[in-house]
């Protein structure tokens, strides 16, 4: 058998493996090993973690622990600690890895849901819609109906319900895209529709469907480019930097984010609607720069991203999807002190905005705020405080806290630390899928 044969059999057998571990236990296709994780005192059926993902397709590839880790540029020691659950995968570690086996960061971070089917039918629906974007099957809705639909979508985002947000976009979408295409060229109309991709992105983005949120970005810059739309434009780039993040090419993601400032600042205009969208730019920016270990560039974008937020005057600003203000700066700036290895800063600064999340903020952003302040206080060992961090999240976002990556991380490495006695961290585990 030739070794790509031999490659996609191994990997059949992990997706068995993987689909068996969703189905608590059960055996669709005959096989009878059992994974567990590094805890004592007991099997945890569920699904592989990333950690776990790295070290099968590590075995797959016939990859040594050591040249794996000498590719990743990290110690033996821990990538070890991370294929057994003692360490999070984080970001970064999961694109070297991805680099390094030659896979994407979705096949690493596996699917999250327990039983993903109808996540998936729901998925294939919006996929359909996507594809045939210039040819909406819906009529043009009643203004009011559709104004209404719109609000809705940004506060089922906002809100972090993606569940509630997938079953409304295909239709929404739809009609967005046939009423601009009876405007006759109207640029609010194609905005709208640009604000309706970019809340397809966030579920694509959500779910892990890399494929479907690059296809959305497309769309999404078609449609703010019908019309004359520097905002549109704008966030459609912010989407678009998005999936180089997801897929672990921050330089070429900070390209995108760089061009897409200088154009937007050379668009006429001095308002708020500037200020969120140039700030946001300069967030994902933030994201991208620490993430790529630039300490330099990062500290320019918080820099550039403060002047900005000075001039917002009261709380956080929410326009077409995107949250700009003194407070969401505050929480992109910690989120890079944690991958600029300074989780005790971070945990420091966390702290306070939990007692008092910053006005303006929506709970996908507090959430999120829960979410690296367990990351960080992980890192420095507090593992009560990871823990009260995370059931924080699970309260404001809690499908964002099922789902995320990071949450299910520390939830994995809070688990295998011999913390399964205590309920409340069961009971997240078993939410998010990682426990029966």
């Amino acid at each position: 058998m030739s070794l790509p044969s031999v490659f996609r059999q191994l990997l059949k057998s992990h997706d068995q493996l993987t689909r068996k571990l969703h189905n608590g236990g059960s055996d669709p296709v005959g096989h009878t090993d059992e994974r567990t994780c590094a805890c004592d005192g007991g099997l945890m059926h569920s699904a592989p973690s990333a950690g776990e993902n790295i070290a099968v397709l590590r075995k797959v590839r016939g990859m040594s622990q050591t040249k794996l880790a000498r590719l990743m540029k990290i110690s033996l020691s821990y990538l070890s600690k991370i294929e057994t659950g003692l360490r999070p995968a984080t970001p970064p570690l999961v694109a070297a890895a991805a680099s390094a086996l030659h896979v994407t960061t979705a096949r690493i971070y596996g699917d999250p849901f327990a039983d993903p089917s109808t996540q998936h039918e729901l998925m294939n629906d919006l996929r359909t819609v996507v594809r045939r974007h210039t040819l909406p099957r819906e009529d043009v809705p009643p203004p009011d109906e559709l104004a209404a639909s719109l609000d809705r979508a940004a506060q089922l985002r906002a809100e972090t319900d993606y569940l509630s947000l997938l079953k409304l976009l295909p239709t929404l979408l739809g009609q967005a895209t046939a009423t601009a295409m009876a405007s006759g060229g109207d640029a609010t109309a194609w905005g709208q529709v640009a604000d309706v991709y970019s809340c397809a992105y966030a579920v694509a983005h959500r779910f892990r469907q890399p494929d479907l949120a690059d296809m959305i970005v497309a769309r999404q810059t078609w449609a703010a480019q019908q019309t004359w739309n520097p905002s549109a434009e704008a966030a459609a780039a912010w989407n678009e930097a998005g999936t180089y993040q997801s897929a672990g090419e921050y330089a070429d993601g900070l390209a995108i984010v760089e061009r897409a400032i200088v154009r937007y600042e050379s668009a006429p205009g001095d308002g708020l609607e500037h200020i969120v969208h140039l700030g946001s730019l300069h967030l994902r920016g933030i994201v991208l720069a620490s993430r790529h270990e630039d300490a330099n560039a990062t500290a320019d974008h918080v820099r550039r991203a403060k002047a900005l937020a000075e001039r917002i005057k009261g709380p956080d600003l929410l326009q077409h999807n995107l949250t700009f203000g003194p407070g969401n700066t505050a929480l992109y700036e910690l989120a890079a002190q944690i991958e600029l290895n300074a989780p005790g800063k971070a945990a420091e600064v966390a702290g306070p905005l939990l007692k008092e999340p910053p006005a303006g903020l929506k709970p996908a952003r507090v959430g999120r705020l829960a979410i690296d302040a367990a990351r960080a206080r992980l890192a420095t060992k507090d593992l009560t405080g990871a823990e009260d961090a995370l059931k924080y999240a699970f309260r404001v976002a809690p499908q964002m806290a099922e789902i995320h990556p990071m949450a299910r991380e520390v939830l994995r490495v809070l688990w295998t630390m011999h913390q399964r006695s205590r309920p409340d961290l069961v009971l997240m585990a078993k939410r998010a899928g990682l426990a029966d």
